[in-house]
């Protein structure tokens, strides 16, 4: 059966970091570009990172750049997303996804076939 499963999220004040794991099985992780993705209230969901299926290449949304950071192990079929400097504005259900395609064209939210339940991130003080 596949799935893919967030996990990590919860309450954090202004500042602080959180680190959102997703965890697959059920599919050869090892050859999908993963992204991750977040869907504030009232808001469409959007990117936030994408990682090959090596782990070799990574994308940011420049709202994210430089506290952001997306990783992958591949032995444990789960890929991570660090998050650093949360600001309230980085509250959303994030979800993860694996794309059909490869990292290059893995770029609309179309393109990622399997996706998780989601997992809450709330900052605020």
């Amino acid at each position: 059966q596949l799935q893919l499963v967030e996990s990590g999220g919860g309450l954090v004040q202004p500042g602080g970091s959180l680190r959102l794991a997703c965890a697959a099985s059920g599919f050869a992780f090892n050859g999908h570009t993963i992204g991750w993705f977040r869907q504030a209230p009232g808001k469409e969901r959007e990117g936030v990172s994408r990682i090959s299926s090596s782990g070799s290449r990574t994308n940011y949304a420049d709202s994210v750049k430089g506290r952001f950071i997306i990783s992958r192990d591949n032995t444990k079929n789960t890929v991570y997303l660090q998050m650093n400097s949360l600001n309230p504005e980085d509250t959303a259900v994030y979800y993860c996804a694996a794309s059909l395609l490869a990292f290059d064209q893995a770029l609309r939210e179309a393109s990622y076939a399997f996706w998780g339940q989601g997992t809450q991130v709330t900052v605020s003080s």
